[in-house]
């Protein structure tokens, strides 16, 4: 699923690739998005044919600034959108999704985090672990060093996975 979005995005975004950082700019992006995240900006990375260190900076910058205001915001943000009836179903089922994950987090808590958030598998990532974080009210500094942490792990099983590292060091 990853592979087809981030393809796909790589297509929509294609006429930014004539800028004179496009392609870095395209990978940004997708970094920061939910669902795909770092995993998704390094798939894009290396479909545009981008090396893997500076692809891997890019990607960990891109994953990383949506952390703080997830962490900090979505609280405040959920709470007043519950108060309207357009969206009061929509946080409630977000946050429903989010919290049926919450004993992989709460058992282990900061390092159950960094472990949701670093092991790169459908329905974790930085996006999800911060949410569920901030819902069960952990404490945000030490929840966003975790987050952190857990998105350098999953860069790095992504880099191995996405640019075949794994592959060099074998043969």
């Amino acid at each position: 699923m990853a592979n087809e979005l981030a393809s796909s995005l790589v297509e929509s975004f294609s006429s930014l690739t004539s800028l004179k950082y496009g392609k870095e700019l395209i990978v940004f992006i997708i970094s920061m998005l939910p669902i795909l995240e770092l995993r998704g900006g390094l798939i894009a990375s290396a479909l545009l044919g981008l090396d893997g260190l500076s692809s891997f900076i890019i990607c960990f910058l891109g994953n990383i600034i949506p952390i703080p205001f997830i962490l900090w915001l979505i609280t405040p943000i959920f709470d007043w959108l519950k108060k309207t009836r357009l969206f009061r179903g929509l946080v409630g089922k977000l946050e429903n999704k989010a919290m049926s994950k919450k004993e992989q987090i709460e058992k282990l808590q900061y390092i159950g985090l960094m472990l949701f958030i670093g092991i790169p598998l459908p329905g974790t990532g930085a996006w999800t672990g911060c949410l569920i974080a901030a819902l069960l009210d952990m404490n945000k500094k030490k929840a966003m060093l975790y987050a952190i942490l857990g998105v350098v792990m999953a860069g790095i099983i992504m880099m191995i996975l996405s640019y075949g590292i794994l592959d060099n060091i074998i043969h």
